[in-house]
């Protein structure tokens, strides 16, 4: 997991990557002090496209908002291929409003008397063509494949009339109401006294007719707008709530994953998809585990791989048969001996799982941990990390008041050296998973991300590709309480963050507002 840029950072001795210094780079939609956030405004999705020049949030009322990066273009090439130049990248990374669309709006089904809501559950970019962006957008039942592409302008310049044909209004040209009186023009250039209703009566015909049709000029302006377009829309294939959506490699392709089924769709065909997983016993109280989130591998087309609430991730493989109802991998850790309790399944259940960058580790995320597998090696994770340990004293409150089911969401750096996830109180964490790295930092979704951050002794995790049996769990040192003294906000949470594809950027959403981070 060394591979891509390093960032310009320095290792320590150890050879590990020196600890990133994180810096406050821009928001949109800050929230002022005291003012209440609209349920509809809070964000739900973020995803960076492949080249990390745009960057789209969905929210809970049904928009999609996109942003694009503004500080490579008068140099033109990302980050790297400018280190590679020597060119100076501290200055920090800029991106700017590029233009928003409602992508779904609230439905009901009368067959099941259900409402279903229009909040942006996933959002996935597809592959750029002829400078058009092309995007997948799904709420809880509805996919829908969106392009969005800078059209020109285009504007009656002027109205081609001969303004010395003209007469009853002093020769004006400007105006071109139907009236019922005007003489009709015969074929051989006289006119008729009959009433003809296509014409303005501004202008009467010459004797001798008109020569030729004179039409209303339009000509192409240098201006643009941005046109968003609803290309395909997915529907009916789910009867639960659509949880994941994922392009697959090659394409052409996508899957979409509810509770108990994953569908694989093609994106130019929207009438039909195919069951390529199905969970579902044939009596529904014999249900025991529910699909909580899918993705395609990043470069083997025949592979993907689902996570489950018991906290297992399944790796399988298209080539073996039709429906996968059996996998290729199982990746799950087992039970200390006595540690089960009540919460025991419920905080075991995996929120959200992402494959490295090169496809050869996957990231998890329980309710109290991030887990890395090693794809070659079904076990156990390679490296576990504490996201907040302090919080198990509390489970019985966060129970009461359904926080335990909150879906926290992960990823991981480009060159796959860290992972970053949510917690409470607005906070993140990022964490080195490089070889002896002991990088562990706690920071807020704010304009001073350090205020908060408490630095704790961190021991070693255990080195990817080293022989260790054993896996060493990071980040249990951090209590409830900062360095400031202040307690956890358990309902300021930062559920959604995206990393930049090949730099040390992350974007995060924090209720409303998106905030955004460089190293």
């Amino acid at each position: 997991m060394n591979s891509g840029d390093g960032g310009g950072e320095t290792s320590t001795a150890a050879g590990a990557p020196a600890p990133l210094e994180w810096n406050f780079s821009q928001v949109f939609g800050e929230r002022a002090a005291g003012e209440e956030v609209q349920e509809v405004d809070i964000i739900s999705a973020i995803e960076f496209d492949r080249t990390g020049d745009h960057l789209a949030t969905g929210d809970r009322g049904g928009r999609v908002v996109l942003f694009e990066r503004t500080d490579t273009k008068d140099h033109g090439g990302n980050r790297r291929d400018l280190e590679q130049m020597d060119y100076s990248v501290d200055r920090q990374p800029e991106f700017r409003y590029k233009t928003e669309f409602q992508s779904h709006e609230p439905e009901f089904d009368y067959l099941k008397s259900l409402e279903i809501e229009e909040k942006i559950n996933k959002i996935r970019w597809c592959q750029a063509a002829n400078g058009a962006l092309f995007l997948l957008s799904t709420n809880d039942k509805t996919i829908k494949f969106w392009k969005v592409q800078e059209k020109k302008v285009k504007k009656v310049a002027d109205i081609n009339v001969n303004p010395s044909k003209a007469s009853g209004n002093g020769g004006s040209t400007a105006s071109s109401s139907v009236c019922a009186s005007p003489r009709q023009c015969l074929d051989n250039g006289g006119c008729s006294d009959q009433p003809y209703n296509s014409l303005s009566n501004d202008f009467l015909f010459p004797p001798g007719g008109i020569p030729s049709l004179r039409l209303p000029v339009v000509v192409t302006s240098n201006e643009t707008s941005l046109l968003a377009r609803c290309r395909r829309v997915y529907a009916h294939a789910h009867d639960y709530h659509i949880n994941s959506i994922s392009n697959n490699s090659d394409g052409e392709t996508f899957i979409s994953a509810d509770d108990l089924r994953i569908n694989l769709w093609n994106l130019e065909i929207s009438n039909q998809s195919f069951n390529i997983v199905d969970v579902k016993p044939a009596n529904m109280e014999d249900l025991t585990e529910v699909i909580t989130s899918a993705e395609f591998h990043p470069t083997h087309c025949n592979m993907l791989a689902y996570s489950s609430s018991k906290g297992s991730i399944r790796l399988i493989d298209l080539r073996q048969s039709a429906l996968c109802d059996s996998h290729s991998k199982l990746f799950e850790e087992s039970e200390a001996p006595g540690s089960r309790s009540f919460f025991t399944e419920i905080i075991a259940s995996i929120s959200d799982v992402k494959f490295a960058r090169d496809g050869r580790y996957l990231l998890s995320r329980d309710y109290m941990t991030l887990k890395l597998w090693d794809i070659n090696m079904d076990s156990g994770p390679v490296a576990a990390f504490q996201v907040h340990e302090y919080l198990r004293p509390k489970l019985c409150d966060l129970y009461e008041n359904d926080s335990i089911f909150d879906k926290f969401e992960c990823c991981l750096s480009g060159d796959g050296l860290r992972v970053a996830t949510g917690s409470y109180s607005n906070l993140f964490r990022v964490f080195g998973c490089a070889a002896g790295s002991t990088e562990e930092t706690t920071l807020e979704a704010s304009k001073n991300p350090m205020r908060r951050h408490v630095q704790t002794p961190s021991r070693p995790s255990r080195a990817l590709g080293s022989s260790i049996t054993r896996v060493v769990k990071r980040g249990a040192e951090n209590q409830g309480i900062d360095a400031n003294g202040n307690t956890f906000d358990f309902s300021s949470k930062l559920l959604h963050l995206a990393w930049h594809p090949s730099e040390n950027s992350i974007a995060c959403a924090a209720s409303n507002s998106l905030y955004m981070y460089y190293a």
